[in-house]
Parts: structure tokens; C-alpha cells; sequence
């Protein structure tokens, strides 16, 4: 008997050893909610019934919309909407498989076979939107009559700002078959070069993502061989890395002068809904902010690091006093789903399904996206999130972050495939804002000002890089942009640009070392989305303003914060923002959101 107990304990104890070491577990996604594999009967199917439908599409509606009625155009919009989905699907496929571990031969062959099988199928049907953009305005007005119609208008509205931009039917199909073989093809080699990159450390060579994340480690000459050896491997590609910059500046330059655009960012703003004067008044608040804001805080850190100066490689590096424990993953799991759970239970609902399903690749290894990204894929199915979990608290602010997307595209795509899609503005505002939840929930129960201290500057440091660091690299990527319309650039222009950017919005506390010139090369946003970046900039100061109604006790936040959500891309920013009494085309609401950094640091010099 009592061996039979004592063994019963043995086990029982086994047993929870067991399940508390698989909660440590880093998790991996399972991608057969989209499909089984990439070599599926269904994804082949898929092809099939998309090629099937846009051939019927073709024929019934090309020349054909300037005589629909109402009920028809809704009718084929619903048809167009159908079709983008199974194209969705099969291209979210495809990109996840490749993120997964874009140094396997078979990933990479698979994602160009399926990207180049979207685009033959997808330019059979570019016809529709060129040709509701060349129905007469009287047309269009009398078509909204329709109330049922009336659904589509942001849709209509978003393709119609490009209206003034539009080129020859002909010549855009060749722009959009072009660019497998043109801007395509060099994003891809840019990702599968940065992906097979080893940085040699110490002995030993690591993984991209490995050696930038050393650039956050307590010890001093840790975090210098880090960025010694990134250097060195920026350095060797770096003519490689410029080749490709030029070229996809210049062809961008080249689609901007054929489509009439008066400026490099001016097809970013169209497709973020925003007109180029609200951009304007962005980065010219957070430039006239930098003084105040990060010039005040890394001087302040140098004097915390009890250093003359700061390198390069000091940038993130914990405070003294900031031993930066490791956080479990599910400690980091319970840290985010508190934060959003007190929030608001619904979205605490939302966070444990996204957490206890396979909807999370957070595993390390070589070859995986060395960022972080939460994809929508398509309404029928659920977002995909992909993070490299290495147990820091930054790590645990970037899964509150993914998990804000994911919350967000999950209530938008109740919108369908073609409205759930939120312009790049405001589709940082559920990521940042939940950010700001996890950090308000672990301050406002942290009582030793020493620790409060650390978790403030950690925040300003996050807030820093997203707001002032962003239009850096926004301010950055303009005078690349603009340089090139005149000749091809030298590694040591762009580099120079880097820097010059870089010293103005991180100010005099920097001693920048030469080899930081390099540092460009692995921004993936210039490659892939030019002019993303103050996307970033845009959110934050955005949440910051709307996390001071919320603190404000404004009437039933949570309901229209969540409806904000469910609006996906319906809504404009200032129609989103009007039910909290904010409008983001007034200069002062820039200043508002960076006022909450600056009683941050304000904070952090009386403690």
C-alpha cells in the first residue's frame, strides 16, 4: 500500500514536472488550419477554383461596369472579394512556410512558385480596379444611391485616392507582372542573404537575431563583440545591400514619375489614407521633440551607465541596477493576458485562445524571419503570429505587442477579406496599445522605486525606438530616396545619411564609432515597405493620446475602443478617433502623445 502511494506521488509529481517543463516550451505554429501541406490535393484545388472564377469574372464584367447597375457592381464586388480570399489564403501559406525557415530550398522554391502563380492569376482580373477608377464621379455618386452598395464605399474611396495616379490599363498590367522578375525578386534575395547571415561571436558564429539581441545584454564587451561582429558581416554584404537599395529606389522613382507622384512618400500616405500634411506635422513634432525627449533621456543614461559617452552598442543596454531576469514563456503568457484581461475580459478571452492554440511560433532557430509580425491570412481562418522568444521583458512587450494585432484583425474580420484591411496608421493602435496595458499593469503594481525606475526606463527606451527612432529612419530613407532621383548612391553616401539621422535624433550623450555606417543594411522595412516606419511613430503618439481618455474615465471606453477595432478599414482616422474627441490633423494631438514620454523621463530624473 504505501508503495503503491508512494509511487502514485512519483508519478503525480512526474506528471506536473512534466506539464510545468512543456509550458516552458517555446511554441511552434501549426499551419494546417490553412493547409495540410504544400503539396495538398486542397491548395491545388484552391488554384484551380481561383482560375476558374476569375475566367467567368473576366468575361462577364471586363468593359462591362460603366453600364452595371447598382445591384450588379454589388454583386461583382462580393465575386471580387471571393476570389482575393482564395488568393489570401494560398499567398499567406506560402509566406508563413517561407518565414518558417527561408535557408530550406524547398520553402523558397515554394514561395516564388506560388507568388508568381498569384500574380499570373491576379493581373487576369487587374482590370476591375482600373476600371472603377475610371467611372466619372457623377457615375459613382449615383451608384451609392444603393444602399446596399453604400457597404462598399471605403473600399471604393481607398482605391479612388489612386485615381489621379492611374496609368493605361496596359501599362499597369505590365508594372504588376513586372515586378516578380523587378522589385519582387530583389526583396527576395535581401531576405534569403539576411536570413543564411552568421555573426561570428567569440568561438562561435550565431544567427542574426541572436547577435542583435546581445545588443541588449548587461555586460559592456558583450554587447561591443556583438556589434563588432555585426559590423564586420554588415560590411562584407555590404555592396550587395546597396545594389539592392539603389535598384529599388530607382524603380520606385521610375513608377512615381510615370504615375505623377510630387514626392517619395506620396503613394504610402494614398494607401494610408492620410494626406502628406498630417506626415508633415508628425515629424515635425517628434524632430522639434528629439531635444527634450531622447537628447534628455540617453544623457541621463550615460550618467546611469557612468560613462562619458555612449556607443552605438549602449543603446538598449539594462540599467545597472536592471539584472533583467529571464522571464519563462509562461510567465510571459500569464504577464500579457493579465494586462489585458483587466482591461477587458473579451480581449482576456481572445489572448488565452490565442495562447493555448497553435497560432505562435516563438521557437529560435536558423533560418526563421529574424522580426516579429502578426498576419491576418484571410476572415475564415485566424492570424498567424511569429515572434523569436529569447526571455527578455523586451521579448514579453513584443508578444503584448503581436497578440494587440491579432486582437485586432481577429474583430475586423467580421469586415470580410477586402474591408478588414487597416491602413499601416492605425494599424499599429491595438499593438501599441496593448503594449501600454502590459506596462501600466506591471508599474502600477511595482512599489520599490528601484524597480519602478527600471520599468520606466525600459519603457521610454520602447517608446523612444518606436516614435523618435522611426522618423529617423522615415527622415533616413528621404534622403535616399531623393539622393538616388539624381545618381546611383556609394555604400559611404548611404552610410553618411545613417549617420547624420541617427547623431541629429539620438543626440550628443552618442560617440558614433565608423563601422556603424552599416547599420541599415538590416532594416527590413526599407526593402519591403519604404516609408512604413512612422507608421510606428503614428500609432504610438496616437495610443498615447487615447490611453489619457481611458485614464480620464471617459464613458464606456472599453465598448468604443473595441468598435474602433471591429471597424478594420471602414473608417478614417479621424472617424475613429472623433467618438474619443481627438483629431489627428491637429498639430497639438502630436504633442499630446509625446507629452506622455516626456513626463515619463520627467519622472525618471526625480527618482
Amino acid at each position: 500500500m504505501s508503495n503503491s502511494s508512494c509511487h502514485t506521488d512519483q508519478s503525480n509529481h512526474d506528471t506536473l514536472k512534466s506539464k510545468k517543463k512543456k509550458s516552458d516550451q517555446l511554441p511552434s505554429w501549426d499551419l494546417t488550419d490553412l493547409y495540410p501541406s504544400p503539396d495538398c490535393q486542397e491548395l491545388k484545388n484552391d488554384l484551380q477554383k481561383a482560375q476558374t472564377l476569375i475566367t467567368q469574372f473576366s468575361e462577364k464584367w471586363k468593359g462591362n461596369l460603366s453600364q452595371a447597375s447598382s445591384q450588379e457592381l454589388n454583386q461583382a464586388l462580393k465575386s471580387y472579394e471571393i476570389i482575393n480570399e482564395i488568393l489570401g489564403r494560398i499567398g499567406s501559406y506560402a509566406q508563413l512556410i517561407f518565414a518558417t525557415d527561408s535557408t530550406n530550398l524547398q520553402n523558397t522554391k515554394f514561395y516564388q512558385d506560388i507568388h508568381e502563380k498569384i500574380t499570373g492569376l491576379s493581373t487576369q482580373f487587374l482590370f476591375f480596379t482600373l476600371e472603377l477608377n475610371q467611372l466619372s464621379e457623377e457615375n459613382v455618386k449615383n451608384k451609392m444611391q444603393d444602399n446596399e452598395l453604400l457597404q462598399w464605399k471605403p473600399f471604393l474611396d481607398k482605391i479612388r485616392i489612386l485615381r489621379p495616379y492611374q496609368l493605361s490599363n496596359e501599362i499597369e498590367k505590365l508594372f504588376h507582372e513586372k515586378a516578380v522578375t523587378g522589385a519582387n525578386a530583389w526583396s527576395r534575395l535581401y531576405d534569403e542573404t539576411l536570413a543564411t547571415l552568421e555573426i561570428p561571436l567569440k568561438d562561435k558564429t550565431v544567427p542574426l537575431g541572436d547577435a542583435l539581441n546581445k545588443l541588449s545584454s548587461s555586460q559592456a564587451k558583450e554587447r561591443k563583440d556583438a556589434a563588432q561582429g555585426l559590423s564586420s558581416v554588415f560590411s562584407k554584404n555590404l555592396r550587395l545591400f546597396s545594389i539592392i537599395t539603389n535598384t529599388l529606389a530607382k524603380d520606385k522613382q521610375i513608377s512615381d514619375q510615370w504615375r505623377g507622384f510630387p514626392r517619395p512618400d506620396s503613394q504610402r500616405n494614398c494607401d494610408n489614407q492620410i494626406e502628406d500634411s498630417v506626415v508633415d506635422a508628425l515629424v515635425t513634432a517628434v524632430t522639434n521633440n528629439y531635444q527634450n525627449l531622447s537628447h534628455r533621456y540617453y544623457l541621463l543614461k550615460a550618467k546611469w551607465l557612468d560613462v562619458d559617452k555612449l556607443h552605438h552598442w549602449d543603446r538598449n543596454a539594462p540599467l545597472p541596477e536592471d539584472h533583467d531576469q529571464l522571464i519563462p514563456w509562461r510567465d510571459a503568457k500569464t504577464i500579457v493576458y493579465q494586462a489585458y484581461h483587466e482591461f477587458d475580459p473579451r480581449l482576456g478571452k481572445m489572448i488565452d485562445q490565442f495562447l493555448h492554440s497553435p497560432w505562435i511560433d516563438a521557437t529560435l532557430r536558423t533560418g526563421k524571419s529574424s522580426g516579429a509580425f502578426a498576419h491576418p491570412t484571410v476572415p475564415s481562418v485566424h492570424p498567424y503570429i511569429l515572434l523569436n522568444y529569447h526571455g527578455r521583458s523586451r521579448d514579453v512587450m513584443t508578444l503584448a505587442h503581436e497578440l494587440g494585432h491579432g486582437i485586432h484583425q481577429i474583430l475586423a474580420a467580421k469586415q470580410g477579406y477586402i474591408l478588414s484591411d487597416t491602413p499601416l496608421t492605425l494599424a499599429e493602435t491595438a499593438s501599441v496599445f496593448g503594449e501600454m496595458l502590459t506596462f501600466q499593469s506591471l508599474l502600477k503594481n511595482q512599489t520599490d522605486p528601484r524597480h519602478r525606475h527600471i520599468l520606466l526606463s525600459r519603457k521610454v527606451e520602447d517608446m523612444l525606438n518606436t516614435v523618435v527612432r522611426q522618423i529617423a529612419f522615415y527622415q533616413f530613407e528621404r534622403k535616399v530616396h531623393e539622393a538616388r532621383h539624381e545618381n546611383e548612391l556609394l555604400p559611404e553616401q548611404i552610410g553618411q545619411f545613417w549617420l547624420e539621422t541617427q547623431q541629429k535624433s539620438l543626440g550628443p550623450a552618442f560617440e558614433f564609432t565608423s563601422d556603424y555606417n552599416t547599420y541599415w543594411t538590416y532594416i527590413p522595412h526599407f526593402i519591403h515597405t519604404p516609408f512604413y516606419v512612422y507608421a510606428y511613430a503614428f500609432g504610438d503618439c496616437l495610443v498615447n493620446a487615447l490611453y489619457n481618455v481611458y485614464q480620464e474615465g471617459f464613458p464606456d471606453f472599453q465598448d468604443l475602443y473595441i468598435e474602433m477595432l471591429k471597424a478594420g478599414g471602414t473608417k478614417s482616422h479621424k472617424e475613429l478617433l472623433a467618438p474619443f474627441g481627438l483629431d489627428a490633423s491637429d498639430p497639438a494631438f502630436w504633442q499630446k502623445g509625446l507629452n506622455v514620454i516626456n513626463d515619463f523621463i520627467d519622472e525618471l530624473e526625480q527618482i
